[in-house]
């Protein structure tokens, strides 16, 4: 928070310059459903160290957390700087139509337009935080490594993580022992029937889960494939022979389907990944450098991780957001306390002695020679 000082020209002196971190106002926190305590109250830190009042908005379709979170901000929080609306799309569209001075949402592509559409109404400045299609790539390395941090970043949460590896990448050489060891992963994590694991979760409504069993045609299912529509189950599935143009493809996942892809190698990998829409996270899995080198360089993504899935939200010094199609802005660390401020410019000269009169007309030859050397 404290002011930063900025040199000033020689030719402005004396004076004095510095930025000072203004909070924004009043903002907007728009929640989503499939982490929806902290990814409400995450942003609501940095709104509040940065020095603004909040307004947040969980999701719906989460009932039971947006009904605590209703229930004990107003106990905890000052409720003159932090209020509680809950509600559906009607709720929301109310809240959009208001003059706020910042508004961070998260979740997907779609709403994510409509809220970009709203805010315009307001020059109201917004983070995006959606989602999108995050590749792993797998070129090298110990494969069986490799599967089980792809399995671990990719059925956490039954596969409803904005960052989990949505499809694989990988070559026809390694494909099959790459999907016998993302099998083998998912046994020593869930067990023989992951139905049954306290560790794997459930899908958050019916809505999504029939979507997600009707992509399971998209590919053939060489690990899992098995539902249960009375609890919300879809086991870990692992897939092949899927065709880049099927609707498996096409929008994110978002559930416990992993895809594998073939590609020739590396450099076939970047160009399907650059053909598409900017992913909000891409993952490499190989040893070589000049392979880590390569991707980080040439893949454009929200971030970049090499050899793991998912953990790199857990370094707070590193910025979080997506990129194009994935979002707009970025928080955690600091960057969410520069999110929901303003770096506001201070400028401050004395007027005891008017040093600017060099720069005030008429001019002349030697005082347009002074100007372009002082200035």
């Amino acid at each position: 928070m404290a002011p930063a000082k900025v040199s000033v020209p020689l030719g402005l002196q004396p004076a004095k310059a510095w930025t000072q971190p203004r909070p924004l106002g009043t903002v907007l926190i728009i929640g989503p459903w499939n982490y929806p305590l902290q990814l409400v109250l995450a942003p609501l830190v940095g709104a509040l160290a940065a020095g603004n009042t909040a307004v947040l908005k969980p999701s719906e379709l989460a009932l039971a957390t947006s009904s605590v979170l209703a229930e004990l901000v107003p106990q905890y929080l000052d409720r003159s700087a932090v209020t509680v609306v809950e509600g559906g799309v009607d709720v929301s569209t109310d809240l959009l139509a208001q003059p706020f001075d910042h508004i961070f949402y998260t979740g997907g592509e779609r709403v994510g337009k409509i809220v970009m559409k709203t805010a315009a109404e307001h020059l109201t400045p917004v983070t995006l935080e959606l989602g999108g299609k995050s590749p792993a790539v797998v070129v090298g390395g110990d494969l069986k490594a490799a599967a089980r941090r792809i399995a671990y970043g990719k059925f956490m949460n039954a596969a409803q993580t904005c960052v989990a590896p949505d499809y694989i990448l990988t070559t026809p050489a390694a494909a099959p022992a790459l999907a016998l060891a993302l099998s083998e992963a998912v046994r020593e994590f869930y067990g023989s029937d992951p139905q049954t694991s306290g560790d794997y979760g459930r899908i958050i409504n019916d809505h999504h889960f029939d979507r997600l069993v009707t992509l399971l045609d998209d590919g053939t299912v060489v690990a899992g494939g098995k539902y249960n529509r009375s609890e919300r189950y879809i086991e870990p599935t692992i897939l092949r022979d899927v065709d880049p143009a099927s609707p498996l493809m096409q929008e994110e996942i978002f559930g416990p389907l992993l895809p594998i892809l073939e590609v020739e190698d590396l450099d076939d990998a970047i160009r399907f990944i650059g053909e598409r829409p900017h992913p909000l996270a891409a993952y490499l899995f190989s040893d070589r450098d000049e392979h880590l080198d390569a991707f980080t360089e040439q893949v454009q993504a929200g971030g970049i991780a090499h050899n793991v899935c998912t953990i790199q939200l857990a370094v707070p010094g590193l910025p979080f957001g997506g990129v194009g199609a994935s979002g707009t802005g970025s928080y955690h660390g600091r960057q969410s306390f520069d999110t929901f401020s303003h770096l506001q410019p201070v400028f401050s000269k004395p007027t005891a002695v008017d040093t600017l009169r060099l720069a005030y007309p008429p001019f002349g030859a030697l005082k347009r020679k002074l100007l372009r050397k002082l200035l």
